[in-house]
């Protein structure tokens, strides 16, 4: 799985070759997006399609928040371009979002979780079996605790 920042990848590795998998809409990547109304959870397409009409809670850019603290001065300058509301939750040593979907809030790990869930489910369709293991890629540059909370979100 190749989880990017803004669209996300998956591939499988069959017949002595890399097979890059479309999702459900046909297309080879997946936004990073994941979405909340009222009484559901977008994730993919589905959620960046609506975030003109839902900007509040539909959330994106999750990696770029991924393992870091509220206040390290990357995450506050991000937050700013961000129309969603990014939270210091006291219960996650990293920052969060609140959303309409319950009241619920969600850490960094949460989203890319769901993100995560997404291309799995995408990749058992095509492949027609279940899966227990994938490989994820992530920058070279991130630090132990993005590593680490990336994990934790697979």
């Amino acid at each position: 799985i190749d989880l990017g920042t803004t669209y996300s990848c998956i591939s499988v590795f069959q017949h002595g070759k890399v097979e890059i998998i479309a999702n459900d809409q046909g297309n080879r990547t997946t936004p990073s997006y994941v979405a909340f109304t009222d009484t559901e959870r977008l994730i993919g397409d589905a959620a960046k399609n609506q975030v003109a009409i839902n900007p509040t809670n539909t959330i994106f850019d999750a990696k770029r928040l991924i393992g870091r603290k509220f206040a390290d001065s990357s995450v506050q300058s991000d937050k700013k371009h961000m129309p969603f509301n990014v939270i210091d939750a006291a219960a996650w040593p990293t920052p969060g979002w609140e959303t309409k979907f319950a009241g619920k809030k969600y850490s960094p790990s949460q989203i890319t979780s769901m993100v995560l869930l997404k291309m799995k489910e995408t990749a058992e369709a095509y492949l027609g079996t279940k899966l227990n293991d994938a490989v994820v890629t992530v920058p070279a540059y991130f630090n132990d605790a993005q590593r680490q909370a990336t994990k934790d979100a697979g």
